[in-house]
């Protein structure tokens, strides 16, 4: 049984979760800018200390799927940029690539906790008003895919 109203599903650590999301970013970005497949960066982040306490199967399955349908994504994310996707820096780029697998293929997390994830990991690790790009392009995108939950 899910809470709606908190928009935690039962059983889910979401300190565990951002944390994963967090891992996935950086791994996102170590793949972006390597050209190493995802499942060489995915052992190499899951042997790093911190993964003991993030969601391990969470972040697996963000980077696994991220490689997966980067195009798709990609389709996706484009219509709502002001300039190619491999214009847009590194690191919100794959924070857009990490909201918008969310945003399309992991309807169990609330379109609001993804763009506030997305917000506040761009504030971590992006540039200084890269977070307020983010926003915009996620938010059109939740407006596109998840409308029905958007107008709530």
């Amino acid at each position: 049984m899910n809470d709606h109203r908190h928009g935690k599903p039962e059983g889910v650590d979401l300190a565990a979760r951002s944390r994963a999301r967090r891992r996935a970013l950086q791994a996102t970005y170590a793949w972006q800018v390597s050209g190493t497949g995802m499942r060489g960066i995915i052992d190499q982040f899951k042997h790093e200390q911190e993964m003991e306490i993030a969601d391990l199967d969470y972040f697996e399955d963000l980077l696994v799927n991220i490689e997966k349908h980067c195009k798709d994504l990609d389709d996706a994310i484009s219509p709502h940029l002001d300039r190619a996707i491999e214009s847009v820096d590194p690191i919100e780029r794959a924070v857009l690539r990490l909201g918008a697998y969310e945003l399309i293929h992991r309807l169990d997390v609330p379109y609001r906790v993804v763009i506030n994830e997305a917000i506040e990991t761009t504030k971590r690790f992006g540039a200084d008003f890269g977070h307020t790009y983010v926003n915009g392009v996620l938010d059109k995108l939740a407006k596109q895919v998840r409308g029905a939950e958007y107008r709530r």
